[in-house]
């Protein structure tokens, strides 16, 4: 086991809002500053959501271009840029996809459909080959995103049938109400089925969130943390981006894990090296 963690960040999402924690980052600006902030802490991947002049979950490609001119203001900010194709943020999946031809390093690719908390995280195969035929084109490294366990078989099959290529990264979503739930037995039965040959992480909703990554950590996976996922620092107590990350890198550090940069996370995860343009 390699003792290098990547840490992600997921600074804003789809759900979250200023009068939740008026700390969320909203605007491509905030978005992008937040992002360089946590870098300089030890994040090396960006999990990026945006939002319209409303603050409206949006896959705008112009948005997301505005995005990524933001973070290009900050020359020496290496993070791997990885966008979401959530379904949230659109009515089909080209929208949800749209922006994909701005070739990310990353993207996220839900396998299966679920639910959260008050409506459905609608993936029927057709949309998910759609998007994985888009990371195809723009070699775009799909990170697995994983709510329910029928996904990760799923992801499986889309191997087999060419859609998506092994090593994979997988991201264990547990918490998320609707969904499969985060329990110590949940991620020890995924952990138990994950692909010797892949990359692997977590991403855990509420309040069993330090628990769980940390059992995650000492099995070798990375993490993800941001006021995407949590809102709330300790119960009652709101946080902050920052704040998320560097409470998760102490944990890191006290075990043998050290953050990995962006360059070592890009060999750890088999990404090509390739400029990311804005115009």
């Amino acid at each position: 086991m390699s003792n290098k963690i990547i840490l992600t960040i997921a600074p804003t999402g789809n759900v979250p809002t200023r009068e939740m924690n008026p700390n969320v980052p909203l605007t491509p600006q905030e978005i992008a500053a937040q992002i360089y902030e946590c870098w300089k802490e030890g994040a090396a991947v960006a999990h990026i959501h945006t939002r319209d002049k409303h603050g409206v979950p949006t896959s705008d490609v112009e948005v997301n271009r505005e995005v990524l001119a933001e973070l290009d203001k900050y020359p020496d900010c290496d993070i791997i840029r990885q966008f979401s194709t959530g379904g949230r943020a659109g009515k089909n999946y080209m929208e949800r996809g749209q922006m994909l031809c701005l070739a990310p390093e990353m993207a996220s690719l839900a396998t299966g459909s679920s639910n959260f908390p008050s409506r459905g995280n609608f993936n029927d195969p057709e949309t998910i080959s759609y998007l994985a035929g888009e990371m195809r084109q723009y070699k775009i490294k799909p990170e697995i995103e994983v709510f329910d366990t029928a996904m990760l078989w799923s992801a499986f099959k889309l191997v087999e049938k060419g859609e998506i290529f092994a090593p994979l990264h997988i991201n264990l979503v547990m918490g998320m109400n609707g969904s499969q739930p985060a329990s110590e037995k949940g991620l020890l039965y995924l952990y138990d089925y994950l692909p010797k040959d892949c990359t692997w992480g977590v991403t855990i909703i509420g309040k069993e969130h330090v628990k769980l990554s940390v059992i995650a950590m000492a099995l070798g996976g990375h993490v993800r943390v941001g006021l995407e996922d949590n809102i709330y620092h300790v119960k009652g107590v709101l946080s902050t981006n920052l704040g998320l990350l560097r409470r998760m890198k102490q944990i890191a550090l006290a075990i043998g894990r050290e953050p990995a940069t962006p360059a070592v996370a890009r060999q750890m995860l088999g990404l090509v090296t390739k400029a990311i343009t804005t115009g």
